[in-house]
């Protein structure tokens, strides 16, 4: 039986391209950073956005994923767990980080973009009364 869990899942964009190690031994290791964003409204009523900044580590054929495919404002699902990390500054501090090693990473799509003049889409909705086509069942192409 396990003696704990140590999992997390994360959906967010890319703070950075992947800058990716080669070591001689042929493995790859791929970091990046990574953004969650949750909006929620204030004891005022005003709406109020949080981010969060995620280090995520990627080894072997996830990092060469991520180098041929991932770019800085990409959308990607992840999972993966928790490491702590330590380490001497210049002034021989000891500092601690923490970061994401990737088990699994699934794209979901680049920087959203208007059609018009390539800047941010607008977050909102579709309005009720727009038409939504509907395909018969036989003409799916699988």
């Amino acid at each position: 039986m396990a003696t704990g869990v140590n999992k997390v899942i994360l959906i967010g964009n890319l703070g950075r391209d992947p800058e990716v190690q080669n070591f001689e031994n042929g493995v790859k290791k791929a970091t990046f950073t990574m953004a969650t964003t949750e909006a929620y409204k204030g004891k005022d009523g005003e709406k109020t956005t949080h981010t969060e900044w995620h280090n995520i580590v990627m080894w072997r054929g996830l990092a060469d994923v991520a180098e041929r495919f991932l770019k800085k404002g990409n959308t990607v699902y992840i999972e993966g767990r928790i490491r702590k990390r330590e380490y001497e500054d210049k002034e021989g501090q000891k500092k601690y980080m923490y970061e994401i090693l990737g088990d699994s990473m699934q794209m979901l799509g680049g920087p959203r973009r208007d059609e018009n003049n390539g800047g941010p889409q607008s977050s909102e909705t579709p309005k009720d009364d727009v038409p939504i086509e509907n395909t018969p069942e036989d003409d799916l192409p699988f």
